[in-house]
């Protein structure tokens, strides 16, 4: 089958964000004019400013804007727009979305709204899979979803399984279930993410496969009959269902062996795309065991959030290829093993997913303004960023990717854990360090890791980020006043016979720190008679090098407010001086404030004023970043007053619920 070519001039890009500009950049190479949407809360964003031309979608929820159908294909009408790129996220996935740009007269560059809907609902896909052929894991994805048959079904399947939303993706709706007595639980905890999410609350039950690898096939198709797959891509480091960490080639893919089961995948994976008569970049998600079976899981009809591995190995432009499918143009190569040879000779390369996440508070998802923003050149840095850009809380936690290509694992891996170390992301939490952490333990480094690495791991993963000795951070302070004030922190020109004593919180901890100026570069820092000298070697608006203790110390640092925001080989410490602050006396009666940990909106409300409830009872459920947090009871007591209501917006720090202990 083919189809006459279609030209196009102009590409409205349906996102935001770095795959925005992902996907301008090939656009403009190609001769195209770009257009971007923004909602109110991406006025200002890179991607707005970098087009030639964008258009106003809504309000800041992207239900009001990047998921609003009618107003983005109205955009696209407006602006003079001939073709519609979706990127990844949002509306990239829905059917009705492409059909409407399709309706409009527009060219969709993405697969056939008929594949989409095939693919798009889990439980129908496995159907599909299983009529053609292709291995899937063991469970009910069934029409009857009463309470009564998923319990049912889920003491046929055994546990641990896995509950799925069978809409959308990115680990929402998903949870793991170890015993049928969290079943119920876990099933309506489930169903609310699903919903909130996706708009549908319908699930599938899959059983757990134990430890496996999570292993994914490029594939890519057009209208001229051409069905290839580009290789595997390994993402098996996760939290919370979402991938962290993504490489190729696969470590178990290794050898002769690996070989083999790359091309036995492979030729699964273009099963797959042809049974759906499929059009353009897609992947075929697997499990794979230690025995090297593997299991169809979905389908993402879309470009992938890791591409960019797949094309340092190959040397293809993905986006270019959607670009090309869409005009009606054949896949710029067809041949399967001339692909695959240039896989095999790629060296490696590894993707990492920085977010604007906490991982020392279970990765709750931070909202804020950048004070810095220093990627650095060293490797690829996929991102839409910059000193003072804000990071809302209504869109995923994603903010950047760090890819590295080498001639080898190790390679690749050693550029990657640099460039971490050696970026500035500072003002809003990330996990920068944690991501260091993991390219470098010993588990990762051997390529041993699977979807356990994460929970197996966290503690020392956590720990290899230690914290700012208190000493170093109440000079610091003094440093940054001094600098404030017109001061050379590193040419003091008479030693103080006294030392400035400081109050200093630390990453929330407290301490009265001393700091004494011994003239020159030279200075006594500590708590009580716990004394530190250090040297001053540099300082500088953003940067510095203190000889101490611990050794040379290279920093970057900012400004945010009243704080002071310093990293150390990726390790974010904020560091504020409480010197002036007025004491705050009591403190008991903030135990039982339950305060929203972060912008969001009320998704649900358990309690009332006056209702007696017992710790870990459920109060709330706070929707941010497109998840779901839920803020338990922290003592058991009585509800004195509930400060928000179903639907409300709340900011950072508002309080939510406040309890009398029992």
């Amino acid at each position: 089958m083919s189809r006459e070519t279609t030209m196009f001039d102009t590409i409205l890009i349906a996102n935001r964000g770095e795959i925005a500009l992902r996907v301008m950049r090939t656009a403009r190479r190609l001769g195209h004019r770009v257009v971007a949407v923004y909602s109110d809360a991406d006025a200002a964003a890179p991607h707005v400013r970098a087009a030639d031309a964008a258009a106003r979608l809504g309000g800041p929820r992207p239900l009001d804007s990047y998921l609003d159908i009618d107003a983005v294909v109205a955009a696209a009408r407006a602006t003079g727009a001939e073709a519609v790129h979706p990127g990844y996220g949002f509306l990239a996935e829905n059917e009705k979305f492409a059909e409407a740009v399709i309706d409009a007269g527009l060219t969709w560059i993405g697969p056939p709204p008929s594949a989409m809907l095939s693919m798009g609902d889990k439980a129908y896909a496995k159907r599909l899979m299983r009529a053609a052929g292709v291995p899937c894991v063991p469970g009910y994805d069934g029409d009857d979803q009463s309470d009564e048959t998923l319990a049912r079904e889920a003491q046929r399947i055994g546990f641990p399984l896995m509950i799925k939303a069978t809409a959308g993706g990115g680990g929402r709706g998903m949870r793991l279930v170890a015993s049928a007595d969290a079943f119920a639980a876990a099933l309506a905890s489930a169903r609310s993410e699903a919903q909130g999410a996706f708009g549908s609350a319908t699930v599938l039950l899959e059983r757990a496969i134990v430890e496996p690898r999570h292993v994914e096939i490029q594939v890519f198709a057009d209208d001229h009959g051409h069905v290839v797959h580009l290789g595997e891509r390994d993402c098996s480091v996760q939290r919370r269902h979402q991938k962290v960490i993504e490489e190729a080639p696969s470590p178990a893919l290794a050898g002769a062996d690996g070989r083999h089961l790359r091309r036995r995948m492979g030729a699964m994976a273009v099963a797959a795309a042809r049974a759906i008569k499929y059009r353009g970049a897609g992947t075929i998600e697997c499990l794979l065991d230690a025995r090297g079976e593997f299991y169809f899981m979905e389908m993402n009809t879309r470009l992938q959030v890791e591409h960019p591995v797949t094309e340092a190995l190959t040397g293809y432009d993905l986006v270019e290829w959607q670009i090309r499918v869409a005009r009606g143009e054949p896949l710029p190569e067809t041949a399967q093993e001339a692909i695959l040879e240039r896989f095999e000779r790629g060296g490696h390369a590894i993707e990492v997913r920085l977010t604007a996440e906490d991982p020392a508070r279970d990765f709750l998802p931070q909202s804020g303004r950048l004070a810095a923003w220093r990627p650095g050149d060293a490797v690829r840095v996929d991102h839409a960023l910059e000193p003072g850009a804000a990071i809302p809380p209504f869109y995923d936690s994603m903010i950047a990717k760090f890819i590295a290509h080498g001639a080898d694992r190790d390679q690749a891996r050693a550029r990657l854990a640099a460039a971490l170390r050696d970026a500035v992301v500072l003002g809003v939490r990330t996990n920068q360090a944690f991501l260091g952490a993991a390219l470098v333990h010993e588990t990762f480094a051997a390529g041993g890791a699977t979807t356990a690495f994460v929970g197996r791991n966290l503690d020392a993963l956590l720990a290899a980020a230690p914290p700012l000795p208190a000493p170093l951070a109440g000079l610091l302070v003094y440093c940054a006043n001094a600098h404030a004030n017109g001061h050379d922190p590193r040419a003091v020109a008479l030693p103080l016979a006294w030392p400035v004593h400081l109050n200093v919180d630390v990453d929330g901890t407290g301490a009265q720190v001393s700091v004494q100026a011994l003239g020159g570069a030279r200075y006594r820092a500590g708590v009580g008679a716990d004394l530190h000298e250090y040297a001053v070697l540099d300082w500088a608006d953003g940067a510095a090098r203190i000889d101490g203790p611990g050794g040379r110390t290279t920093l970057a640092w900012a400004r945010a407010g009243a704080a002071l925001h310093v990293g150390i080989a990726g390790v974010q410490t904020v560091v504020a001086d409480r010197s002036l602050a007025a004491v705050a006396s009591g403190g008991g009666a903030a135990a039982g404030q339950i305060r929203a940990p972060m912008a969001g909106r009320i998704v649900a409300v358990f309690v009332a004023a006056g209702q007696a409830v017992e710790k870990g009872a459920p109060l709330v459920v706070l929707e941010a970043m497109k998840m779901e947090h839920p803020a338990a009871a922290p003592v058991a007591g009585t509800v004195k007053g509930v400060f928000v209501e179903h639907g409300a917006q709340v900011a950072a720090g508002s309080l939510m619920v406040e309890l009398e202990a029992a």
